[in-house]
């Protein structure tokens, strides 16, 4: 029998390293979305390198002239364009074109690159980058300076390789999938004119609005947003801004509820010194700090009968007084409504001034509740889970696909609002379990105290049984038991359940996982 050395019974840190590496090569190919998949494999590689900084960017087409998606490591992220011109484009261009690894010791002394601009400026030294893909590349990864001085060793080369080798079939797979995704986005046409990378869905009915907020976004005409509470329609006022000529310009609000009828106009239009008792000193009004960009009133529905009266002046005339003036201030202003009540009626009953509606609603634009597009929760939860994380600076979590079906299933009252709460808080409690995913006990943690049913038992639709119940979670037993009667009485026939209950039969099907009902 051979004896073993001490050392060999034991496997070196370099075969752990190795080992650890391939082993997290094959866990990137679980991802099944790109922007996480970039952002783990780029932590990856920097680690195994020991670079200071990293960049990985992939493109549809190698005829692309810009990336589809790219991720950057070690620069900070409030300016895009810094970031990927701190990396040296000439480097990444040669790879692309080449298709083979660029690597050198000093990108300032080496003849090829020393006179790219990007090298001078940011002092460039060692550097490594691969193509990713071949014949042709859909993309690079590029190392750049290493925490320990010296170059890139060839082991670091050989890991880079091996990385951008491995992960171009994840990445095919992922932008094929992306694709296709893209091309079932009915909003992916209103979007084109439109900085709206905040809001998120790709349903019809959003498709709709974005559509009519693309037409009106160029326009320098009064907007007027409706829709239910916690419909987005603050976000949605920025866009219209952020979209529109007056970009470069402020965009100011006012919340015409949190208003004092006493300080309507001196908050509106300013005041001069002296106006009235607490003007010391010349005080700006709203018009006046949106000059050249655009005003938002929120709530306008609850804007008293004089600012309704001066606010009507403004938007006729373009002009308005501060208080204690006596000469006109000419306002070069965009004005954007929102209101959560009907208007019309608030107009029969005498409380709006209908001179001044027929003023604001020049283009309407009725946000979509979110029980008119449900298809757009799931990618919701999945937004705000990915924006907890990073704000409380969390691991990256995952909602489970029971946790899908549960808000899916759920009412939103509150709507987009309401539902971004539950995910930030159901986030929260999974990071203070350390779990890796979010379940359903995380998002209604009321019903999981609660003792749980029977497998596929429904308490009966009565009022007692839902005393002491929230009111998700009386709705949730309310929604059982009536999807459970219609597949009774149908046998189970789920297409004419849901046509009986007026539902998609997708969500059905969906409501049906959530409720874990089964056939008695």
């Amino acid at each position: 029998m051979s004896s073993l050395s001490p050392d060999s019974s034991v496997p070196s840190a370099r075969v752990e390293k190795e080992r650890d590496f391939y082993r997290m090569l094959l866990e990137l190919g679980q991802a099944d979305e790109i922007d996480p998949f970039l952002s783990d494999a780029l932590a990856l590689i920097v680690e195994i390198s020991g670079a200071i900084r990293g960049y990985i960017e992939l493109m549809f087409a190698p005829d692309d002239r810009e990336p589809a998606f790219w991720v950057a490591h070690g620069c900070e992220d409030q300016d895009i364009a810094k970031i990927r011109a701190a990396f040296s484009r000439g480097v990444m261009a040669e790879a692309l074109a080449t298709g083979r690894t660029i690597s050198t010791v000093s990108a300032l002394l080496d003849p090829r690159f020393r006179s790219s601009k990007s090298v001078q400026q940011n002092r460039i030294e060692a550097l490594i980058c691969a193509p990713v893909g071949s014949a042709p590349p859909v993309g690079v990864v590029y190392l750049q300076d290493r925490a320990q001085k010296g170059p890139f060793s060839e082991e670091d080369r050989r890991h880079v390789e091996v990385f951008a080798r491995h992960i171009a079939p994840f990445a095919d797979r992922l932008l094929l999938r992306r694709r296709r995704s893209d091309e079932a986005d009915s909003t992916r046409l209103p979007r084109r004119t439109l900085r709206a990378d905040d809001i998120v869905g790709r349903s019809r009915s959003l498709a709709e609005m974005l559509a009519q907020v693309a037409a009106a976004a160029p326009l320098d005409v009064a907007v007027l947003l409706t829709g239910a509470s916690g419909t987005g329609k603050t976000q949605l006022a920025r866009v219209i801004h952020e979209s529109s000529p007056r970009a470069h310009g402020p965009f100011v609000e006012l919340n015409c509820a949190a208003l004092p009828e006493g300080l309507l106009e001196s908050e509106l239009f300013g005041a001069l010194p002296g106006a009235h008792s607490t003007a010391a000193r010349k005080i700006e009004g709203k018009v006046a700090a949106a000059e050249r960009g655009t005003l938002f009133l929120d709530e306008i529905g609850d804007l008293k009968p004089h600012g309704q009266a001066k606010l009507l002046q403004l938007l006729q005339s373009k002009e308005y007084y501060p208080l204690g003036g006596t000469r006109p201030v000419r306002a070069d202003v965009r004005v954007i409504a929102a209101t959560n009540i009907d208007l019309k009626v608030a107009v029969q009953r005498k409380e709006f001034r209908e001179d001044l509606l027929y003023r604001l609603q020049v283009l309407p634009i009725r946000l979509p509740s979110l029980t008119e597009r449900r298809e757009d929760v799931a990618l919701l939860s999945k937004h705000f889970c990915a924006k907890t994380c990073k704000a409380h600076g969390f691991s990256r979590l995952q909602l489970s696909v029971d946790a899908i079906c549960a808000v899916e299933a759920a009412e939103w009252s509150g709507n987009v609002r309401e539902l971004g709460h539950a995910v930030e808080a159901a986030a929260i409690r999974a990071a203070a379990e350390g779990v890796v995913q979010i379940e359903r006990r995380h998002l209604f943690p009321a019903a999981a105290g609660a003792s749980r049913p029977e497998k596929g038992a429904v308490a009966p639709v009565e009022v007692g049984p839902y005393r002491g119940l929230t009111f998700q979670e009386a709705t949730r037993r309310f929604q059982a038991a009536l999807l459970r009667d219609a597949l009774e009485e149908n046998g189970w026939n789920v297409t004419e359940a849901a046509a009986k209950l007026d539902l998609a039969r997708s969500h059905a099907y969906r409501l049906v996982r959530a409720f874990d009902l089964s056939r008695r």
